[in-house]
């Protein structure tokens, strides 16, 4: 079966192929038991969820080595559809909710990644140094930062700075004028084509 993924990602892998293709399948039997995701949205979940995440790959490449966590991870996303695509880098899923966590672990188990650790504590309680915080639908900006600032890593190496990168919508404005001049916004609309795009964004703040 041919994913969305596949659609804007030709350069996949057969792995890579069929560990995408696992998802929908997974994350809707683990939703009847342990709700993750929407119920209405389950149904779009490649669009919604797979490919919403994968806006992050569209942004950067991660290379080899590189350390990412992820907060607020809930059921895994945007984190395992990140770690299958890069499987050389090393995500770290965190939520405070333990079963979301069980959820997240068992997934990554089941689409067989080896580059996943999964962890139920709050943020601000875990220590160790990361290249990336990521986070989707996150809190507020400059809570996100200031609960997560002693993770990120100040020793960058990669193409981007380190720093953080969400996925966000709606309107930012007010919501990012303290770090006017140094966040970087893009429209996910800018590469996917999907309407559901339309008012979803990809905020990129680099380490000051």
């Amino acid at each position: 079966m041919t994913t969305i993924a596949e659609k804007y990602f030709p350069q996949l892998s057969p792995l890579q192929r069929r560990q995408f293709s696992l998802l929908p399948s997974l994350y809707s039997g683990w939703n009847e038991k342990i709700n993750v995701v929407s119920r209405k949205d389950i149904e779009n979940f490649e669009v919604n969820h797979l490919l919403h995440s994968l806006a992050i790959a569209r942004f950067v490449n991660f290379k080899p080595g590189t350390s990412v966590i992820d907060i607020g991870t809930g059921g895994g996303l945007p984190g395992i559809p990140l770690a299958i695509f890069f499987p050389e880098v090393k995500f770290t899923l965190v939520d405070s909710i333990a079963k979301k966590i069980k959820v997240a672990s068992a997934i990554a188990s089941e689409a067989g990644l080896e580059n996943v650790t999964a962890v139920s504590a709050r943020a601000e309680t875990l220590k160790g140094k990361y290249d990336f915080v990521i986070g989707r639908a996150v809190t507020e900006t400059e809570q996100f930062v200031r609960l997560t600032r002693h993770l990120v890593s100040p020793h960058s190496s990669g193409e981007r700075k380190n720093g953080w990168i969400m996925l966000k919508g709606g309107d930012l404005e007010n919501e990012l004028r303290p770090f006017l001049g140094s966040a970087e916004v893009t429209a996910v609309s800018d590469w996917f084509d999907e309407p559901w795009f339309e008012t979803k964004k990809l905020v990129y703040l680099p380490l000051r």
